[in-house]
């Protein structure tokens, strides 16, 4: 992975975008680049999201072109050439490889995580031999030369792991992240059954996108 350079700051509605965008690049690639309907269905994603947003095409639309002034997002086009498409420009701006991506883009979408807890949410977009990869990984990104992209926060009251965040959005508060209890793990089962739930959920929701993406590929057509 080539050494990467500094990266403006985004703002949560940015960092959602451009998480939505690696994500899907990842998950759906025939389906990739988006439009700018699937780009906002999966904005509003009710799963998978931390926080849930509600976001109009308005929105949507200003901050693809901020990100388009910062050289993170470039413009496409599907066959027919009349729907405009968007993809992300991260690993040429910053250089990340897919792994670092898929960490980036989950710690995006679905705020600070575990390593246990990013290695299977980011399964979909990159599979991770073992949790030691996963830390492997963020300790990179957190001693990136040009600034971090992510950092370690304190342990929670309760919890046995430290969480990490990413640092795209400008620095974190850790002493209020340190200070929001968080409720202990359940049995091992139970966190295994509520993955697989998640993980449907998901599929459901991608579903609903790829759906979107078709239609606007047949109105584009016609």
């Amino acid at each position: 992975m080539s050494e990467p350079s500094a990266l403006p700051e985004l703002s949560p509605l940015e960092a959602r975008v451009m998480g939505v965008l690696m994500e899907k690049q990842l998950t759906t690639p025939d389906y990739y680049p988006l439009s700018l309907n699937a780009l906002v269905a999966g904005c509003n994603q009710k799963t998978s999201r931390d926080p849930v947003m509600s976001v109009s095409e308005e929105e949507a639309q200003g901050a693809l072109d901020s990100l388009k002034d910062k050289k993170l997002v470039i413009n496409s086009w599907g066959a027919s050439r009349r729907v405009v498409r968007y993809s992300h420009n991260l690993p040429q701006v910053i250089g990340t490889d897919q792994g670092t991506t898929a960490l980036i883009a989950t710690l995006m979408l679905r705020g600070p995580q575990t390593p246990g807890e990013l290695r299977i949410a980011c399964e979909r977009m990159y599979r991770f031999a073992d949790l030691s990869s996963v830390e492997a990984y963020l300790e990179g990104m957190a001693g990136r030369a040009n600034g971090g992209l992510a950092i370690k926060l304190p342990k929670q009251a309760g919890s046995r792991e430290h969480r990490w965040a990413h640092l795209l959005s400008g620095a974190i508060e850790a002493a209020t992240e340190s200070a929001a209890p968080q409720a202990p793990a359940g049995p091992g089962t139970l966190v295994a059954l509520q993955a697989e739930l998640n993980e449907l959920r998901d599929e459901v929701t991608e579903l609903r996108n790829l759906l979107a993406q078709l239609s606007d590929q047949v109105k584009g057509e016609r």
